[in-house]
């Protein structure tokens, strides 16, 4: 991997993910990253106030009350400005237009708590838990403009325990994308790996 390569970050919430990564950077376990901006869509989120302790670039980009491909116009235009190399959704809640991923081809990584294809959406701990299944687990993937549909670059899994409820399950499966996230991310900036149809191919 290059040296710094720039990571923006999107998230809506607290942003667990966002603090996984900036802790596996700090570690040095993905190194040669760093992270130039953290964006939210709402100006309360934790993660921002999260990413201002650690002094990163923090900024609110509202979308109440705005047209989607207004709103995106000024992400995009911030991630450019800070010459974003690989953009990540940390617990982003927003879909992004097509502009947006246009403007960025196979730029943008999502995290999903479940083995897509199965369980795609909201609340995809749940959906698992109440169908019954005895695996499952989490997936980062490229965005493409179908919901938790893109190319897999990764999974890990997790094994459904009797004892389980959907919220020990969930809890399980964080843990795992916690360190899914930042593998993912360093094999996507090492660039050593192509992509045929919908399979993702690791390349020495």
């Amino acid at each position: 991997m290059s040296e710094h390569q720039r990571l923006g970050i999107l998230l809506s919430g607290r942003g667990s993910n966002f603090l996984a990564i900036a802790d596996a950077i700090a570690s040095g376990k993905l190194a040669g990253a760093k992270i130039v901006v953290v964006i939210s869509n709402k100006a309360d989120a934790p993660g921002l106030a999260a990413a201002r302790e650690l002094d990163l670039n923090a900024v609110a980009i509202e979308a109440c009350g705005r047209k989607r491909a207004e709103h995106d116009a000024e992400i995009i235009a911030c991630l450019r400005k800070h010459e974003v190399d690989l953009i990540c959704l940390a617990g982003y809640m927003r879909l992004l237009s097509q502009e947006f991923i246009a403007t960025f081809p196979q730029r943008i990584l999502n995290i999903h708590p479940s083995l897509l294809p199965a369980f795609p959406g909201l609340d995809a701990q749940q959906q698992a838990f109440d169908y019954g299944v005895k695996v499952a687990g989490c997936t980062v993937h490229f965005v493409d403009e179908q919901l938790d549909h893109g190319v897999i670059v990764l999974q890990k899994t997790v094994p459904v325990l009797d004892g389980d409820d959907a919220h020990t399950l969930a809890a399980r499966i964080l843990e795992q994308e916690h360190i899914a996230y930042s593998e993912a991310i360093e094999r996507v900036l090492s660039g050593k790996f192509r992509i045929l149809g919908r399979r993702y191919l690791p390349q020495n």
